[in-house]
């Protein structure tokens, strides 16, 4: 019996283990269908994936072949470990064979998931007998092979950071790519929503308008994990027809799913055992088995406290010997995160504790368990985490640690929700005004704009007026000109709402060393002076932050607490895009936001209890988004006190942010509330949730049209609860708001679903 089995057999009989276990899902296994190469296929290629032991195809692999083959854009959208990477590889091979001109540009989230494809299709084009330049073009790229990529390149592999700052600023210096370009293949598609795919849309618009100027028109290639709306997301990412192809036709092995609620360490106040502590159990069992593992958890704060856990654990186990438990996340240099990818491939590597960064397709191994620290934010990045374990072997274990915050607590009371429900919509906003600025001005400086050109489906001459007027562009006999000495994509960041990055330099030794980076909006909450910052399991003070020159300089030391900041917010309306009123009143429009990071917490490590706290003095920042918002007229709170009244808003704002982002696939920290019981623009106690992001990306929206459903859940999650005043398992820390807190909050969501607190 291996070690996994050993295990699930001893937790089932562990009466005091499985009281906690909220569902304990058994998926089994599937069988999987089956179609004949199509005619179409070369023999080589035939002969290649016959010496690979592959004799036919999962369905949706030859339907996805027919469907390029007839000239139509596809997004296959099956579960982790499907095969999908054969959905692009053989059609590209495929035409590459039959013109050795052909090119095809492969786009992923990460660099490491790009560097592991390249390996995947150099193997697959081997077995055919065909020499494919199949080359990555990243920032961990030598100079000395860029022109060969650029030359010598029939697939060329990269993500859209590299497309968008290194290839489309420079296309004349790809002119054999852009003129022969066949395919884009776009995998993790699901990856592309909220700002990033906002950006990555606005990068695809500039990528066809250069295919347009070369004289090439390429077939889109997208792949997704599972979600609700992945035609509309391929359609707004492409801009283009697209063929959804979701019907899986590959088998799946035995899959565990536990999804555990750590025991309740105090039951008046509804609080449980940390989920970082409940992972350090699991994770010390599965080591004890022999269970390769891996741990997601939300934040690097969290992969550096448990890894110091972990490798605690191991310390007193085997003192001196390498504990095989590795971090992995953003931040960490890349021969640090090649040397772990490689080291989990081999088994030197036990363990690892991650970020989402290790979420998508990288082959490390054949991992046998997941644990997720906390709900990873979206019904579709649940499986995808989950899908980690089991990809090449047979029975697996993945288990989701629910957190005490209101929406890990929804799970645990309702896990049907998480397993049977259809997972949730991607929202992007490719038009919001100020990402798509910044890519008129990319696109201007790679062509000239003419007047009353379109960008994708945007119509942008204001745009080009605008950035005439601030002599940006020059406008000459109806085309517009770049004139500044810089190029703009060097500027503009995909993956944040800030283009800077705050630099992260280690002083304990003479000679300065840069360990990491953190971006610029994120800088007051992590990197501010006294703050802990922990990389690779070692723990730094900041000494100084310099905001302005974009540099934390730190120093080693060794504390038993981490630290964590509190943001306060100032919001104010600007413009109302639509209002109803129902009794309530809801809208959502354009709002600014001055936010300050005003103080930080001392948390030690293991109890979790604040050790003290210190102020923080950094600038206010400004940034001006979109909000959707409730304001409660008089005649519908029946008298409630003031003081009931804050002590249910307080309640409402500690929750709905939360459960909001369950229903728009938006992470907790891109949505916000704030509360104000009389609000000075409604003049009515009022609660807001805004996008945390400039412009927004849709989030208001979506929720000023779904938000009954939003706060049904809310209402949910309050009235289950087992506590009596209220808890951080329901309406969050209750700030001095009085005993009742629970009790005023669920008044006020009668009043939003049903207009009275009866």
């Amino acid at each position: 019996m291996s070690g996994l089995k050993q295990l699930l057999a001893k937790w089932r009989a562990d009466a005091r283990f499985t009281e906690n276990v909220a569902r304990w899902e058994e998926i089994p296994a599937e069988a999987g269908t089956y179609a004949d190469f199509p005619a179409f296929l070369h023999p080589s290629l035939r002969e290649g994936l016959q010496r690979r032991g592959i004799t036919r195809l999962y369905s949706h692999q030859a339907e996805a072949l027919a469907a390029l083959s007839a000239g139509q854009h596809v997004v296959v959208v099956t579960p982790t470990a499907s095969g999908k990477t054969l959905c692009y590889n053989l059609p590209v091979l495929n035409a590459i064979l039959a013109d050795p001109e052909t090119r095809a540009l492969y786009l992923f989230p990460t660099k490491a998931l790009s560097q592991d494809q390249v390996a995947e299709l150099r193997e697959l084009a081997g077995n055919t007998g065909l020499e494919v330049g199949a080359f990555t073009y990243d920032g961990d790229t030598e100079p000395g092979l860029r022109q060969r990529v650029r030359l010598h390149g029939s697939i060329v592999v990269t993500n859209p950071d590299m497309l968008h700052s290194a290839i489309l600023p420079h296309h004349t210096k790809w002119i054999k790519l852009f003129q022969n370009l066949k395919y884009v293949v776009i995998d993790e598609m699901h990856q592309y929503r909220g700002v990033f795919g906002s950006h990555v849309a606005n990068v695809l618009r500039r990528l066809k308008r250069i295919c347009r100027f070369y004289g090439s028109n390429p077939l889109f290639i997208l792949c997704s994990a599972t979600i609700a709306n992945p035609g509309e997301l391929a359609c707004s990412l492409v801009e283009e027809p697209v063929v959804v192809i979701d019907k899986n036709g590959a088998p799946r092995a035995k899959k565990h799913f536990l999804i555990y609620n750590p025991p309740l360490v105090d039951r008046e106040l509804g609080i449980r055992q940390s989920t970082m502590l409940a992972a350090r159990f699991l994770a010390r069992e599965l080591l004890r088995h022999q269970v390769q593992t891996i741990i997601f958890t939300r934040s690097r704060i969290g992969v550096e406290v448990i890894l110091t856990y972990l490798q605690q654990d191991a310390a007193q186990k085997l003192p001196g010997a390498d504990s095989g438990i590795r971090g992995y996340r953003g931040g960490y240099l890349p021969r640090e995160r090649r040397a772990i990818e490689a080291g989990l491939r081999s088994g030197e590597v036990r363990a690892v504790v991650s970020t989402n960064a290790l979420e998508l397709g990288i082959d490390i191994g054949q991992l046998e368990a997941c644990i997720m620290t906390g709900y990873p934010g979206s019904i579709a990045a649940t499986w995808q985490q989950a899908g980690r374990s089991g990809r090449r072997s047979g029975e697996s274990l993945a288990v989701l640690i629910t957190g005490n915050d209101p929406v890990n607590q929804f799970l645990a009371e309702n896990p049907d929700y998480l397993l049977h429900s259809p997972p949730e919509r991607a929202l992007i906003n490719p038009d919001n005004l100020v990402i798509l600025t910044n890519h008129v001005r990319c696109a201007a400086f790679e062509l000239p704009f003419a007047k009353g050109e379109l960008f994708g489906r945007a119509r942008v001459d204001e745009i080009l007026e605008f950035l005439a007027e601030e002599q940006v562009l020059y406008e000459s006999g109806g085309r517009y000109h770049w004139m500044e000495d810089a190029y703009p994509a060097e500027e503009i960041s995909l993956r944040s709402a800030s283009g800077e990055n705050v630099v992260i330099i280690d002083i304990s030794e003479p000679q300065p060393r840069v360990i990491g980076e953190v971006d610029r909006f994120s800088a007051p909450m992590l990197v501010h002076e006294e703050a802990i910052y922990i990389h690779g399991g070692e723990q730094y003070q900041v000494e100084k932050l310099d905001f302005e020159g974009k540099k934390a300089f730190v120093r080693r030391t060794d504390v038993n607490y981490y630290t964590d900041a509190n943001l306060s917010v100032d919001l104010k309306v600007l413009d109302t895009f639509d209002t109803v009123e129902d009794g309530i009143i809801r809208a959502w429009g354009e709002v600014r936001l001055n936010a300050l990071v005003s103080m930080f917490k001392k948390i030690r490590f293991h109890t979790h209890e604040n050790i003290g706290a210190g102020p923080v003095d950094l600038p206010e920042t400004e940034m001006h988004t979109t909000a959707f918002w409730l304001a409660f007229p008089q005649a519908l709170l029946y008298g409630m006190k003031p003081s009931d009244l804050q002590a249910g808003l307080y309640g409402l704002a500690n929750l709905s942010a939360q459960i909001a982002s369950l229903f728009v696939m938006g992470d907790p920290r891109d949505l916000r509330a704030v509360c104000q019981v009389k609000a000075p623009f409604t003049g009515m106690p009022t609660i807001y949730l805004y996008d945390n992001i400039p412009g927004g990306v849709g989030y208001s929206r979506e929720i000023f049209r779904i938000y009954k459903d939003i706060f049904a859940a809310a209402r949910k999650i309050v009235a289950n609860c087992s506590c009596r005043g209220g808890c951080p398992s329901c309406i969050g820390p209750q700030q001095g708001t009085g005993e009742n807190a629970k009790q005023h909050t669920l008044r006020l969501l009668e009043v939003i679903l049903h207009g009275n607190t009866a």
